[in-house]
């Protein structure tokens, strides 16, 4: 079994195989999982980690796999009335993962969320996407603090479009 023992951001050369992951399973530590290529791999890395799209987990020979977002169903938020940074401004004060991208967001399906969405005024449909939400700590060493998550909870200004 291949053992994956660190992350890198991105990487350069052809990676050994490729894996798809939603992004709830993209946070891990230690877990086997299964390449698209059907190899098993023992992730085991030093601290728990948010893998984002393109990441790649190093093998111990130092090959890599690379890390796909897995597409996921989703809400596509766009603006109404309310301007987009307002509908970021209420997922956020939620704590809800958000994709805040220059003219939509993206989030998981929730029927009671999407009724507040529409209440705003904001226009709502059902889409399959790849998800990356807002976090802040992608590219920086993650720090746990002892509070048992990382911080960056995918609040609106995070990642700030004008």
């Amino acid at each position: 079994m291949l053992r994956a023992i660190s992350r890198s951001h991105g990487g350069t050369g052809q990676p050994a195989g490729t894996i798809r992951l939603d992004h709830a399973a993209r946070h891990l530590r230690r877990k086997r999982i299964t390449s698209d290529q059907g190899e098993e791999v023992l992730v085991d890395l030093p601290e728990a980690v948010l893998l984002a799209d393109g990441d790649r987990l190093v093998l111990e020979d130092g090959r890599t796999i690379a890390v796909l977002a897995a597409e996921e169903e989703l809400y596509e938020v766009l603006p109404g009335v309310c301007p987009l940074r307002h509908l970021a401004w209420h997922l956020g004060n939620r704590h809800l993962p958000a994709q805040i991208d220059q003219d939509r967001i993206l989030i998981r399906r929730d029927h009671v969320i999407r009724a507040m969405l529409e209440g705003l005024g904001a226009s709502v449909r059902e889409v399959v996407a790849r998800f990356q939400p807002v976090h802040g700590a992608y590219h920086a060493p993650a720090h746990d603090h002892g509070h048992g998550h990382q911080h960056g909870h995918g609040h609106a200004h995070d990642h700030h479009h004008d």
